[in-house]
């Protein structure tokens, strides 16, 4: 299991990677400014789904990526 930090650290690596300094930087702020409910933000990201059908589309990803 890992610690608190180190999942703080994948979080900012993932993030910074990804979005490049300035976007990361800008997605930091804009979560904490916003108060941003990530319980509530994953309960609407995709309501007409099961969990069936993200597995499955998920399987789909990963399969194509490889």
């Amino acid at each position: 299991m890992k610690t608190d930090a180190e999942i703080i650290h994948s979080g900012f690596e993932s993030i910074f990677s990804t979005l490049g300094m300035v976007d990361a930087e800008r997605f930091i702020m804009l979560i904490k400014r916003d108060k941003f409910d990530y319980t509530k933000w994953q309960k609407q990201l995709w309501p007409d789904e099961s969990v069936e059908s993200l597995s499955a589309l998920a399987q789909q990803d990963w399969e194509q990526s490889s």
